[in-house]
């Protein structure tokens, strides 16, 4: 299959399919990525409704400019083939497709084959959630169509007997980002689920950032704020990134001093991997 260009990065949300009322405020609230979910947030009894509601929700007016998208259950299930059924039958297909509790390359594969047309092929996200899936990483990040990776802690914290905190999490963290890094696509965080603790959220946020992930992923809209401030480069890291890809642009490429540091080559693709960020946000409407 035909390799897909990265996929987006950045701030998604999340919302449960079988909740049309929410879904305006997903619509709205600015994200990179929205989804709605037709997975775990969705209990069995309502899932038929939220495969129903779906389509309303790529459907529905733009209020900015978000890729839509949905989560959908493992291809290996029966809610994983039905949940493909409905994404391909509906008239606005979504940008992106999460698939969850991806454990193969396979997988991966079998998604694409459902969904792709000539004229239509999403951003497929492979959710990685699992002991197993960490232990293929190398291969799951080499399907030809992947475009990123998540991580779920839940899932993983439940299938380890582990918690969720920080220490815990850390070697599939960074493993995921690792492998994603070495096949040249982002990796996007698990939510936090404390939703009172705005702190504990900016922290993990920190964390996943200057780990390696290129976005998280938020369940509640009070989430995005910290969030998107975390994932945005603040004015100085930008002002410091120009200075770089300047000084090193008039040195021909040679290594050079900037504000008392020496600056060489992987320096400057950090800081036009910056600048990049930061456009990125400026186009979506979100300001350093």
């Amino acid at each position: 299959m035909t390799r897909t260009s990265p996929g987006p990065a950045g701030v998604w949300f999340i919302t449960p399919g079988h909740s049309p009322d929410r879904f305006p405020i997903a619509h709205g609230c600015g994200a990179d990525v929205v989804l709605v979910d037709l997975e775990d947030s969705v209990p069995a009894e309502a899932k038929a409704q939220a495969r129903r509601n779906a389509s309303g929700f790529f459907s529905a007016p733009a209020q900015t400019r978000s890729l839509r998208g949905v989560r959908i259950s493992s291809p290996t299930t029966r809610d994983g083939i039905l949940d493909l059924v409905t994404v391909g039958e509906c008239p606005t297909r979504p940008d992106v497709v999460l698939v969850s509790k991806v454990e193969s390359a396979r997988d991966i594969e079998v998604v694409a084959g459902a969904l792709d047309t000539p004229s239509y092929s999403p951003y497929l996200y492979a959710l990685v959630e699992t002991p197993r899936a960490v232990q293929e990483l190398p291969s799951i990040v080499r399907a030809g169509r992947i475009a990123g990776v998540g991580f779920g802690t839940a899932d993983y914290a439940a299938a380890t007997g582990s918690s969720k905190g920080w220490e815990a999490m850390l070697h599939a963290r960074s493993a995921l980002v690792t492998s994603a890094a070495a096949a040249g696509i982002p990796a996007v965080d698990s939510p936090f689920y404390d939703l009172g603790d705005v702190d504990g959220l900016r922290r993990e946020a920190e964390r996943v950032r200057d780990l390696g992930f290129a976005g998280k992923c938020c369940v509640h809209p009070d989430q995005l704020p910290a969030v998107t401030g975390v994932f945005t480069p603040a004015a100085e890291e930008v002002a410091a990134a120009h200075a770089i890809v300047a000084a090193a642009e008039q040195a021909g490429g040679r290594i050079v001093r900037v504000n008392g540091q020496m600056v060489g080559p992987p320096m400057v693709r950090a800081a036009r991997a910056l600048l990049a960020r930061a456009q990125a946000r400026t186009v979506q409407g979100v300001t350093a």
